[in-house]
């Protein structure tokens, strides 16, 4: 397809942003870069996942996609390349990049997720979330008060480290479980998270929700624990109910009802999604609230696993058009798609709670996944054969700090951006090194445009070589970190005890309503019920 690939300045696209039309700006540099310094509303999608994750992030072809990388990488042309060639139509690249974004007198912000991260400090402002202090609840423990500790947050993070004490139930598994967790009305909820977000979420979702209890965000999460001296818990596998008493859901039932009624949530039939997913003019997302058991048991086809207090607090992982239309999924209850829809509303989205849930029949159909080259496997023994004898080169995908760790002996480490680069004066065959089959496949891509033409690829990666019993190199400084673009350094450290790590990752996202200009702000909804 001959795609002409346009340009736009600053100024157009910030009147794009703030347009009621489609669009979807993709910043295409490494995690690293991105975190490093980005656009507010654009949505991360390194090149070295372009055709993987496009698909999912913008599911209509005929939509308007912005790329930006920083104006000197070259990135945002070879991910315009590769998006023309699956049929994307409708490509521009920001001028200059991040610096001329700059230039032009527009914020960049560094972190991730922060549209999400800023609607969160949004929302404690206009709320009047009530929170709590971790020595405000060491002093509620010793007075023998009634509470309880909710981690908003999945099960991974809860068990990695957590309050002591605390029961794992995200953010919308809250209202439709906390009846089961919590008997009397008058025992407080206090929620937690990491840092801010979901603690403030969770804990103005179930006042929202008109739960009748007393209800506390624990200022500054898991972070603000530690920094007050205190121990966390490690390897918590306390979570929320999985059965609900048919009592307890009809009692969430009659709360949900107020708040789609408070905050005019919308449904959808099944029969106008279906209609909704075939039309070219605009673009639909179908997504299910519920849990990873709920989903792994069934959902509706071509629906997109998407856990409701994920994707408020990390919204452009799933959704990267804005001003498409969203349709949530829950197990028909309709409890917990019009929970999450309430925030999302407010978030700036123009969502739908799809009448029935599951259980509907609605028939969507899964985006096709790319057409990717096919590698020839390459054996341990033989690539040891290869590496003994100087005859081969040996690029490894794998993320960078993995590299440093362990690595195959001979090789080298390298990303998608930078192939063409590391292959130069490389010895045929060359083989990669993956942890993902399909990362491969699509470094094949570039080094057969870089001119090589014998590409293997060693299934299994590290833990196969490991697994022959052949030995492995470490290279704790190399690649240096100023290379290690697919990492981000960014208050490195704060989830591992760095206390400073933590003071200036919370003081970042405190941060973070300073630099909105009245445009961005805008952006936002948030308005507090009635």
């Amino acid at each position: 397809m001959n795609t002409k690939v346009k340009a736009v300045t600053p100024i157009q696209l910030k009147r794009m942003l703030h347009g009621r039309s489609e669009l979807a700006v993709l910043d295409v540099r490494e995690a690293g870069q991105f975190g490093d310094s980005h656009l507010l509303f654009a949505t991360p999608l390194p090149y070295s996942r372009l055709e993987l994750d496009i698909v999912m992030l913008v599911p209509r072809r005929s939509v308007p996609i912005v790329l930006c990388d920083d104006g000197a990488l070259g990135v945002a042309e070879l991910a315009a390349t590769r998006l023309a060639g699956l049929g994307y139509a409708d490509i521009s690249i920001l001028e200059g990049g991040t610096r001329s974004w700059r230039e032009a007198g527009y914020a960049l912000f560094a972190g991730v997720n922060v549209p999400s991260k800023t609607f969160g400090e949004l929302v404690e402002q206009v709320f009047h979330t009530p929170r709590v202090t971790a020595r405000d609840l060491v002093a509620m423990k010793e007075a023998g008060e009634d509470f309880i500790i909710l981690d908003g947050r999945p099960l991974a993070e809860h068990h990695k480290m957590t309050i002591p004490g605390s029961i794992c139930c995200p953010n919308a598994e809250l209202p439709y479980r906390v009846s089961s967790l919590v008997k009397r009305p008058d025992t407080k909820i206090i929620v937690n998270c990491a840092g801010r977000t979901r603690s403030i979420i969770g804990a103005q979702t179930l006042i929202n929700f008109g739960v009748p209890n007393p209800v506390f965000a624990l200022e500054n999460g898991t972070q603000g624990w530690l920094l007050s001296g205190l121990p966390l818990e490690f390897g918590s596998e306390r979570q929320y109910p999985q059965e609900i008493a048919p009592i307890e859901v009809a009692r969430q039932q009659e709360f949900a009802r107020m708040l789609i009624q408070r905050f005019a949530i919308r449904s959808i039939a099944a029969d106008e999604v279906e209609f909704w997913l075939k039309d070219t003019t605009r673009s639909t997302y179908l997504l299910d609230v519920r849990t990873p058991e709920e989903f792994a048991a069934g959902s509706v086809p071509g629906a997109v696993h998407a856990p409701g207090g994920q994707l408020i607090q990390a919204t452009d992982h799933w959704v990267g058009v804005r001003n498409a239309r969203l349709v949530l999924v829950d197990g028909g209850e309709k409890i917990r798609a019009p929970v999450v829809a309430s925030w999302l509303q407010q978030f700036g989205c123009e969502v739908y709670v799809l009448e029935g849930g599951v259980n509907v029949g609605l028939q969507a159909v899964a985006p096709a996944k790319p057409d990717l080259p096919q590698l020839d496997p390459i054996s341990a023994a033989e690539l040891k054969r290869l590496l003994d004898q100087g005859l081969c080169t040996v690029i490894d995908l794998r993320s960078s700090l993995n590299f440093r760790q362990a690595h195959i002996p001979g090789s080298i480490w390298s990303i998608r951006p930078r192939l063409s680069a590391a292959v130069r004066d490389a010895k045929s065959p060359v083989v990669v090194v993956t942890d993902e089959d399909d990362l491969g496949r699509l470094a094949a891509v570039d080094l057969t445009e870089a001119g090589i033409r014998d590409i293997r690829w060693f299934a299994g990666g590290l833990e196969a070589w490991v697994g022959e019993c052949l030995s492995t190199d470490a290279s704790p400084g190399s690649p240096p970190d100023d290379q290690c673009i697919d990492f981000l350094f960014f208050v490195h450290d704060r989830h591992a005890g760095n206390r400073e790590a933590m003071k200036q990752y919370l003081a970042w996202e405190t941060g973070l309503l300073l630099q909105l200009d009245e445009q961005d702000r805008s952006s936002f909804r948030i308005a507090a019920p009635r």
